[in-house]
């Protein structure tokens, strides 16, 4: 691809087999696009995507074992994802999970090269923005309707997922914004915000105190997911323990 974005890394994830060929068959016709895999049920495409870096999910909803919805929502830090279903009742549910597209089966080429061109702009936002933030400048901007916001990303305690919103959380003040969380932790400095659970991400330079499955910020008490602790252990308190 141009300007060094790489393509996509995607799987398909459907319980029928002719669905899964025919995506297949869709994505194999888009340059950006690398299919890594197809799978039939959640389950086994979850290893995949926990081992791998995965960009997007072609994944279907009403599946045996575990439903595409419940999948999405366990993860930790999802890729981009466009539902493919049957079913028109859960475009709700899509929209709360910030889904790029939902698509009905069945898919025409002319729709699913809308939706998974709607994935790729993100895709390139979210890398540009990997490689371009100079983090030597602390400042940010965050828009407010027609306002835009001086911002310093060092002042920002912990960050809040809102379903479609994030809500920035100061010292003095909070800000809502119009963003998804995964985009907002891809442009910050990893090595100074940790996402300690699918709803919070916090700045490892304000915490008060760890106790527990429970984290302190500005006496705020935020819930660590079972998942996060061990590495949030191993990357922020082990490696500045003084006392045994």
């Amino acid at each position: 691809m141009s300007n060094n974005i790489p393509k996509m890394k995607c799987l398909i994830v459907d319980d029928e087999p002719l669905a899964r060929f025919h995506l297949k068959e869709l994505a194999d016709k888009i340059d950006f696009l690398s299919v890594e895999g197809t799978y039939a049920t959640a389950l086994e495409a979850g290893t995949k995507v926990k081992e791998s870096e995965i960009d997007l999910l072609l994944l279907d909803i009403n599946m045996p074992y575990l439903n595409g919805i419940d999948f999405l929502e366990q993860l930790e830090n999802p890729p981009l994802c466009i539902f493919t279903t049957a079913y028109s009742e859960y475009a709700l549910e899509g929209f709360r999970l910030q889904v790029v597209d939902y698509l009905l089966k069945p898919i025409a080429f002319n729709r699913f090269y809308q939706a998974v061109n709607k994935a790729q702009q993100q895709f390139i936002i979210n890398e540009k923005l990997k490689k371009n933030t100079p983090w030597d400048d602390p400042f940010l901007y965050v828009r407010q309707s027609d306002t835009f916001i001086k911002v310093s990303w060092v002042d920002i305690l912990y960050i809040e997922s809102m379903q479609n919103y994030t809500k920035l959380h100061f010292k003095d003040k909070s800000l809502v914004i119009h963003q998804t969380m995964k985009a907002i932790e891809e442009s910050l400095p990893f090595e100074h915000f940790f996402r300690i659970h699918k709803s919070f991400l916090i700045n490892i330079t304000h915490i008060d105190m760890i106790s527990g499955g429970r984290l302190f910020i500005n006496k705020t008490e935020l819930p660590i997911s079972r998942t996060r602790k061990e590495e949030l252990l191993n990357q922020v308190v082990y490696k500045k323990l003084i006392s045994k």
